[in-house]
């Protein structure tokens, strides 16, 4: 429910205080954000297809001709013309334009992919036909029904039919049916620039870390996540615990060009943790300030006056990455125009005690196969763990009743 008007900063739009927002609400929230992020972004752009992978699609992508737009062979063989035996031209040459037309009784090598001579009937495969004095008969003296192995123009599609709508994202198998369908340019959603901010006085980025420090796990992981989630990063600082860093980093000229800014640490409420404070002092508008879910429940998602977003992380490897999968994942889809994403349905290998009022997301393992797939929590997935996260399949969602073994679940996919 709505607490405050928006346009007051500092306060939360979501949720009621001291109650963090379910682990469902949240998405919903980060979603929305997404969508009203759109509205502060560039219109799509058009670009060339092979620098298109990758990319959201901006409009519905139609069929400029019949798939395929010609009547083709299935298999490697001869074209045929009536019922067999069938008489070959001498040395007819395989080619791709316009083959001449062929008469009842009448046969020609074709390959597969070939265009079918005008009067084809039927196409014979290369291991079902004897040639004996330019003279084709079918092994063993079989019919060849009419229609075998041809494959008629506008089977895949027809001219102007809806090939993928807008919102697709253009992964390698979208990429080739744009080209086959003859696209030479698509249009694009603009691409969102975020800008990553690494804090924490304690951190470092080689070697082995003194006591009291630790190994960054964000640098070399986020920048990947960022990409395979759709946006792309813009910008990066890595700033030590003081509020004056922080509200640079936030606030300074790279700051401003993006449009998602995503922190790591510094979500706590003690004197070294500056995010919240920071962004209250920008005028933020919190949309989610907790969410009701381990690990990651620190993890807050709010809005400056100019529609940038910031996207504060837990210091937790594991933690920072469920709030990637939970929150930047449906900002990131609604900014590019793509409708929300669910939790896809699965089955449970194994209990899950219940833990009232909140959600785990944990990383876990497909076992077995066919109807016994099911996902198992891995081992090594406390919040600050890496291990369990670095050998899983996905992020089981445990709802706060718990699971019983073969139990219906649901799973996310790994942020990247």
């Amino acid at each position: 429910m709505t607490l405050v008007h928006p346009t007051q900063p500092g306060r939360l739009l979501h949720g009621s205080p001291g109650h963090d927002l379910s682990w469902p609400a949240a998405r919903a929230a980060a979603w929305e954000a997404g969508a009203h992020l759109a509205a502060h972004l560039p219109g799509p752009e058009t670009v060339p297809l092979p620098a298109a992978a990758g990319r959201v699609l901006a409009a519905d992508l139609r069929a400029r001709y019949a798939l395929p737009h010609y009547a083709s062979s299935a298999m490697d063989g001869w074209a045929v013309a009536g019922p067999g035996p069938w008489r070959l031209p001498p040395a007819t040459p395989a080619g791709h334009g316009e083959p001449p037309p062929l008469a009842a009784g009448q046969a020609v090598p074709i390959l597969t992919g070939g265009a079918l001579p005008q009067g084809t009937t039927a196409v014979l495969r290369r291991e079902r036909g004897t040639v004996s004095e330019d003279v084709l008969t079918v092994t063993g003296g079989s019919a060849l029904p009419d229609g075998t192995d041809i494959r008629p123009a506008g089977t895949e599609a027809g001219e102007g039919d809806l090939l993928l709508p807008r919102g697709t994202r253009l992964v390698p198998g979208a990429v080739a049916v744009a080209a086959v369908a003859g696209a030479d340019t698509v249009p694009v959603a603009a691409p969102v620039p975020v800008r990553l901010v690494f804090t924490g006085d304690e951190v470092v980025t080689s070697g082995i870390p003194a006591p009291g420090q630790v190994r960054d796990a964000f640098g070399p992981v986020l920048p990947a996540c960022v990409a395979g989630l759709g946006g792309t990063v813009d910008s990066t600082a890595r700033i030590g615990d003081s509020l004056e860093a922080t509200l640079e980093a936030l606030d300074g000229t790279a700051a401003r060009r993006a449009r998602i800014l995503v922190t790591t640490g510094g979500t706590g409420a003690s004197p070294a943790d500056h995010v919240r404070p920071a962004a209250r002092a920008l005028g933020a508008e919190f949309l989610i300030d907790g969410i009701a879910m381990r690990p990651g429940h620190p993890a807050l998602l709010a809005r400056f006056p100019d529609g940038r977003l910031l996207l504060a992380l837990p210091g937790n490897p594991l933690a920072a990455l469920v709030a990637v999968a939970t929150l930047l994942e449906p900002a990131l889809r609604a900014a590019a125009g793509q409708p929300a994403s669910s939790p896809v349905p699965c089955r449970a290998a194994g209990d899950a005690p219940p833990l009232p009022g909140r959600h785990r997301l944990v990383p876990a393992r497909w076992i077995g196969s066919g109807a016994d797939r099911a996902l198992a929590p891995a081992e090594h997935v406390g919040s600050a763990m890496m291990r369990g996260l670095a050998l899983a399949d996905a992020l089981l969602v445990i709802p706060p009743e718990g699971l019983r073994e073969g139990a219906d679940a649901c799973w996310l996919p790994l942020p990247w």
